[in-house]
């Protein structure tokens, strides 16, 4: 009936520490003993579950006084020679027990005998605290801070991290600037601006004499000729043959001759002031800087939770462009291949300008696609990296009128769409009968054809991470194995250039083959049967799964011998331009012969008749995944004679690292949050360098018109536009794109009046910009 009392068993060693030791401190008289809780809490830190308080400690956390009441129960009432008070009003009452009536009347008696007497003194009762407001005056008088704490990211190398740390003592004065003294100064952003002050105007009139009088002018007579004066014909005749004139008209030749010729070589009236202007911008009014929005592509299908990881427009076709998609994943994860998902088939899809809705062309890959390109000699052939580090090649030559005809298949799709609104059904059933060839034509505009590929490196010898960054070599010269450069007298690209974070690059050649004559046995036709799909071409049906690179460099330093990851190159030699037409001409009009892809009839001309060209430079620039740029040559590496700069200035991994269009010795190098433009020759560093930006850079690049524009993409869905002729400090324009990440950037000129940027978010969509003219058409001087 008692539900505030506990029962307890006190061993000795418990009442030797809370002095309540039996017949000593407690007896059967004085039971009572007050503990402090700040006591038995320790106890139980202490001795945990060997406390006499560890069946109670719940009760005894929650209780809210400072002293717990313990009583000595000498007869066993509650079966323990203790037991413990669990409430306040419970203990008040042990320890001072109500009085009963006479007791009190007893009490009331004494007091009016006893008035007179002194009042013994009385110790205050704890009483509960009772908010009345005082706590909300003490915190809004006092100080709290206000201004924003400045936030510092400080990063450090990958590979360094758990290295031994090695600290020793020197003096501060024998190393230059190896101490740096601060100095104060004022700093005017805590400087009070007065805005208002007090001051005492009177108004008060001045007083000017002054006089004025009216102008008197005298009166004059005035005559107005209304009819010309006219010469008779014999003052015209007696004017004309007068020797005056003669005396005039010979003094004026000459300088009216050189007027007339000045006349005639410049305009006289060409104004200088408004000729130094060559845009709006200098001449007050602002230019238009924008990029319009053009298109926009996705695929719920192959697109879906997936970000695309690279584009290339076709160099051949109008309006057509590919991209490759990966996995949606954060840089550090995409190196685990464990966790790539295997739902989703891996593709490289191409989109036509002509319908936005279906892809024109699926291309198969065995793996997720880092980066892929065109083949310069030849667009048909396509090389790409995957995510595991192999290189695949497809063919996409039976393929290629499909694209050319996209516009055709579309517009006749439509019209036939248009024609048949107002037709009766029995008509359109004799149509569908008639015209079988419309349903093929719409079967396979909406069903893209897949495209398997035709050969793809051997694991063994290829990279073992990623494969981040692709190249075809030029087609007039090509490397052996020792590093040597020869001329290429095939004049088509044969030889790719690759790198990977595992620290290596690798040089590919495309051997020559043979094809063989066909005989006229059957057991050939069942071999290419089991060997390879009937819809794989088998141009590079040799190298599939035995593919080779026939160089490989490994990049360390010299000093420490660390591997370095390169995730970008960049040689100087790559600067080919596709063959196409300066007019786009309608695709109606379009009709490109179809021709044998020159990889087939490939033969290789001995090296010994090959010529050495020693003009050509095989110096190149890496952007590793530490933030680093390295400058070497692969020569040197080849010949394991070590000869590499390197400099650091990007926080985080280069993802672009590209050459400028006009210059071949000029390099833009895009990391973390800023970017640098370097100039090949200058080995003291940058040429020019961003300050750090609020957002992460994720791609940039250059303008294929002008020398001074480039554009670089942000991981808020932003892109800086930069033109280093206006600004060099910050961009001279910035546009909103996407709600994601931008992931890869890549313009493209379709004629000279149109232009177009291509940009990729993170949730797998490709928008495509068209470029204004002020971005696109080069000052006079630029």
């Amino acid at each position: 009936g008692h539900p505030e009392i506990f029962p307890l068993v006190f061993t000795a060693k418990t009442q030797e520490i809370f002095n309540c030791r039996v017949d000593e401190d407690v007896t059967e008289e004085n039971c009572f003993k007050l503990i402090k809780k700040e006591d038995i809490i320790q106890d139980l830190k202490t001795r945990a579950t060997i406390s006499d308080f560890y069946p109670v400690k719940k009760v005894v956390l929650e209780y809210p006084g400072e002293e717990l009441l313990v009583v000595f129960d000498a007869k066993f009432q509650y079966g323990q020679n203790f037991y413990f008070v669990a409430s306040e009003e419970a203990k008040e009452n042990l320890l001072k027990p109500p009085e009963t009536a006479e007791e009190k009347e007893e009490k009331e008696e004494e007091n009016r005998e006893e008035t007179l007497e002194v009042h013994p003194y009385k110790p205050p009762v704890h009483k509960p605290w009772v908010s009345l407001g005082s706590e909300k005056e003490v915190e809004e008088e006092s100080v709290k801070d206000t201004v924003a704490k400045i936030k510092y990211m400080i990063s450090r190398v990958r590979r360094k991290f758990g290295a031994p740390i090695k600290f020793t003592d020197k003096n501060a004065s024998h190393v230059k600037d190896s101490y740096v003294e601060c100095t104060s100064y004022q700093d005017k952003t805590f400087s009070i601006k007065m805005l208002e002050k007090d001051l005492g105007v009177q108004m008060v009139p001045k007083v000017r004499e002054a006089s004025t009088q009216t102008k008197w002018t005298y009166p004059k007579n005035a005559a107005t000729q209304y009819f010309p004066r006219q010469l008779s014909n014999e003052e015209k005749e007696e004017s004309l043959s007068s020797e005056k004139l003669k005396e005039f008209l010979t003094s004026v030749h000459l300088r009216m001759e050189i007027a007339l010729q000045q006349n005639e070589i410049m305009n006289a009236f060409f104004d200088d002031w408004k000729a130094l202007a060559e845009d709006e911008s200098s001449s007050g009014g602002k230019p238009d800087v924008y990029l319009k929005a053009y298109q926009s592509f996705t695929d719920l299908r192959y697109l879906k939770d997936r970000s695309i990881s690279c584009i290339c427009w076709h160099p051949a076709i109008y309006g057509i462009i590919a991209v490759s998609a990966r996995q949606r994943l954060p840089y550090e994860e995409q190196v685990n291949l464990s966790d790539k998902s295997l739902l989703q088939q891996s593709v490289i899809l191409f989109w036509s300008f002509f319908d936005p809705i279906h892809p024109q062309l699926v291309l198969e890959c065995p793996e997720d696609i880092y980066c892929f390109q065109f083949s310069p000699s030849d667009p048909n052939i396509i090389a790409g990296g995957c995510i595991n580090g192999q290189v695949v090649l497809w063919d996409i030559s039976q393929h290629e009128e499909k694209l050319q005809n996209a516009k055709t298949v579309a517009d006749r799709i439509e019209i036939t769409a248009v024609n048949m609104v107002n037709a009766s059904i029995p008509n359109i059933l004799q149509y569908i009968y008639m015209s079988p060839s419309l349903l093929q034509v719409q079967q396979s505009s909406t069903e893209p054809p897949l495209v398997k590929y035709c050969a793809v490196s051997s694991i063994q010898y290829s990279h073992k991470k990623p494969v981040t960054d692709i190249h075809w070599l030029p087609g007039y010269f090509e490397d052996n194995q020792m590093g040597a450069t020869l001329e290429n007298r095939a004049e088509f690209c044969v030889q790719l250039v690759t790198c990977s974070p595992d620290g290596s690059i690798l040089f590919w050649d495309i051997p020559a083959t043979k094809l063989p004559e066909q005989p006229s046995s059957e057991k050939v036709k069942e071999k290419a049967v089991f060997d390879m799909p009937a819809d794989v071409p088998d141009t590079f049906k040799h190298l599939d799964l035995c593919w080779k690179p026939l160089i490989k460099i490994n990049l360390c330093e010299s000093d420490t011998n660390t591997e370095y990851c390169p995730v970008r190159i960049s040689l100087r030699e790559l600067h080919y331009h596709y063959k196409t037409s300066e007019k786009v001409e309608s695709l109606d009009t379009l009709e490109v012969p179809a021709k044998e892809s020159p990889y087939a009839e490939m033969s290789t001309p001995s090296s010994k008749k090959l010529q050495v060209l020693e003009n050509i430079s095989t110096d190149f620039f890496v952007g590793t995944e530490d933030g680093e740029i390295v400058y070497s040559d692969w020569k040197m590496e080849v010949n394991s004679q070590k000869h590499t700069q390197k400099y650091i200035i990007h926080t985080d991994t280069i993802n672009t690292l590209q050459r400028s269009p006009a210059f071949k010795d000029i390099i833009l190098s895009v990391g973390g949050r800023n970017f640098a433009i370097w100039k090949e020759g200058v080995t003291n560093g940058a040429i020019l360098q961003s300050s750090c930006s609020a957002g992460r850079y994720t791609v940039g690049q250059w303008s294929l018109t002008r020398s001074g524009v480039f554009f670089i993409g942000r991981d808020d869905g932003n892109i800086d536009i930069w033109d280093l002729l206006k600004k060099s400090h910050e961009p001279s324009h910035v546009q909103n794109i996407s709600e994601s990440m931008i992931t890869f950037i890549s313009p493209w000129t379709a004629s000279p009046k149109q232009h177009f940027l291509a940009v990729s978010d993170d949730l797998g969509v490709l928008h495509v910009l068209q470029i204004c003219q002020t971005l696109s058409h080069p000052s006079r001087n630029e």
